[in-house]
């Protein structure tokens, strides 16, 4: 996925469509602060997911985290490669290291989120 072309949460996951689903995961700023990924935890295929709600768990050698859906949508498929190996978050955040796909997301929810700009600024000033 190209980072510029995806929407953004201030809790640091990314969202893009592809292929008529919305691919889910999290931000290179965000797997920078958690360190080295060692456990991903998610969803079930078909779980409808409101927004906001808590869709997957990263646990690192320094915390763990929740990892929320940015809209409202049902769970069409996860990646499972993240059970085998975790640090594809870490290598490869906007790409292999995706979480899950949304389907039957209203195009127009993407619309409150923060464009790539935005969440740029969002980020490095909550690195200060």
């Amino acid at each position: 996925m190209d980072p510029a072309t995806l929407r953004y949460t201030k809790d640091h996951e990314w969202i893009g469509e592809e292929g008529g689903l919305y691919v889910v995961g999290i931000t290179d700023h965000a797997q920078d602060q958690l360190g080295d990924i060692t456990y991903v935890e998610l969803p079930s295929v078909g779980k409808e997911l409101a927004a906001g709600a808590e869709a997957a768990t990263v646990e690192s050698v320094k915390a763990a985290s929740d990892v929320y859906a940015p809209v409202a949508g049902k769970v069409a498929a996860v990646n499972d490669a993240l059970e085998a190996t975790p640090e594809l978050v870490n290598q490869d955040p906007f790409g292999g290291g995706w979480f899950f796909k949304l389907e039957g997301v209203n195009a127009g929810d993407l619309d409150g989120l923060l464009d790539a700009a935005a969440y740029k600024e969002f980020a490095d000033n909550e690195a200060h």
